[in-house]
Protein backbone atom coordinates (compact mmCIF):
# COMPACT_ATOMS: atom_id res chain seq x y z
CA UNK A 1 0.00 0.00 0.00
CA UNK A 2 1.42 3.34 -1.00
CA UNK A 3 1.34 6.57 0.95
CA UNK A 4 -1.16 8.00 -1.54
CA UNK A 5 -3.54 5.09 -0.91
CA UNK A 6 -3.23 5.51 2.84
CA UNK A 7 -3.92 9.23 2.56
CA UNK A 8 -6.98 8.52 0.42
CA UNK A 9 -8.32 5.98 2.93
CA UNK A 10 -7.83 8.36 5.87
CA UNK A 11 -9.52 11.18 3.95
CA UNK A 12 -12.55 9.03 3.15
CA UNK A 13 -12.73 7.85 6.77
CA UNK A 14 -12.66 11.41 8.14
CA UNK A 15 -15.30 12.57 5.66
CA UNK A 16 -17.49 9.59 6.62
CA UNK A 17 -17.16 10.59 10.28
CA UNK A 18 -18.41 14.10 9.54
CA UNK A 19 -21.27 12.91 7.32
CA UNK A 20 -22.32 10.28 9.87
CA UNK A 21 -22.33 12.81 12.69
CA UNK A 22 -24.44 15.25 10.67
CA UNK A 23 -26.92 12.57 9.65
CA UNK A 24 -27.35 11.17 13.16
CA UNK A 25 -27.81 14.59 14.77
CA UNK A 26 -30.59 15.40 12.30
CA UNK A 27 -32.67 12.32 13.21
CA UNK A 28 -35.75 13.28 15.25
CA UNK A 29 -36.15 11.53 18.63
CA UNK A 30 -39.15 9.50 17.42
CA UNK A 31 -36.96 7.74 14.86
CA UNK A 32 -34.11 6.76 17.17
CA UNK A 33 -35.55 3.32 17.97
CA UNK A 34 -35.93 2.26 14.30
CA UNK A 35 -32.46 3.63 13.62
CA UNK A 36 -31.02 1.53 16.46
CA UNK A 37 -32.86 -1.54 15.18
CA UNK A 38 -31.27 -1.07 11.78
CA UNK A 39 -27.86 -0.62 13.37
CA UNK A 40 -28.34 -3.83 15.35
CA UNK A 41 -29.19 -5.70 12.15
CA UNK A 42 -26.03 -4.42 10.48
CA UNK A 43 -24.00 -5.42 13.53
CA UNK A 44 -25.50 -8.91 13.31
CA UNK A 45 -24.22 -9.16 9.75
CA UNK A 46 -20.83 -8.03 11.03
CA UNK A 47 -20.85 -10.91 13.52
CA UNK A 48 -21.51 -13.39 10.73
CA UNK A 49 -18.68 -11.97 8.65
CA UNK A 50 -16.25 -12.03 11.54
CA UNK A 51 -17.16 -15.64 12.36
CA UNK A 52 -16.36 -16.58 8.76
CA UNK A 53 -13.04 -14.72 8.94
CA UNK A 54 -12.17 -16.32 12.29
CA UNK A 55 -12.94 -19.78 10.89
CA UNK A 56 -10.88 -19.26 7.76
CA UNK A 57 -7.91 -17.73 9.53
CA UNK A 58 -4.99 -19.05 7.51
CA UNK A 59 -2.55 -17.70 10.06
CA UNK A 60 -2.68 -17.44 13.82
CA UNK A 61 -2.86 -13.65 13.55
CA UNK A 62 -5.79 -13.86 11.13
CA UNK A 63 -7.70 -16.20 13.43
CA UNK A 64 -6.93 -14.00 16.44
CA UNK A 65 -8.15 -10.87 14.66
CA UNK A 66 -11.29 -12.74 13.62
CA UNK A 67 -12.00 -13.75 17.21
CA UNK A 68 -11.44 -10.18 18.38
CA UNK A 69 -13.86 -8.99 15.69
CA UNK A 70 -16.47 -11.50 16.88
CA UNK A 71 -16.11 -10.29 20.47
CA UNK A 72 -16.33 -6.60 19.57
CA UNK A 73 -19.31 -7.07 17.24
CA UNK A 74 -21.12 -9.11 19.90
CA UNK A 75 -20.56 -6.36 22.46
CA UNK A 76 -21.95 -3.89 19.94
CA UNK A 77 -25.10 -5.95 19.32
CA UNK A 78 -25.75 -6.62 23.01
CA UNK A 79 -25.22 -2.96 23.87
CA UNK A 80 -27.58 -1.93 21.09
CA UNK A 81 -30.31 -4.23 22.36
CA UNK A 82 -29.85 -2.97 25.92
CA UNK A 83 -30.16 0.64 24.78
CA UNK A 84 -33.14 -0.09 22.52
Amino acid sequence: MSVADLLLFVTVFVLALFVGYEVITKVPPTLHTPLMSGSNAISGITILGSVVIAGRGETALGALLGVVAVILATINVVGGFVVT
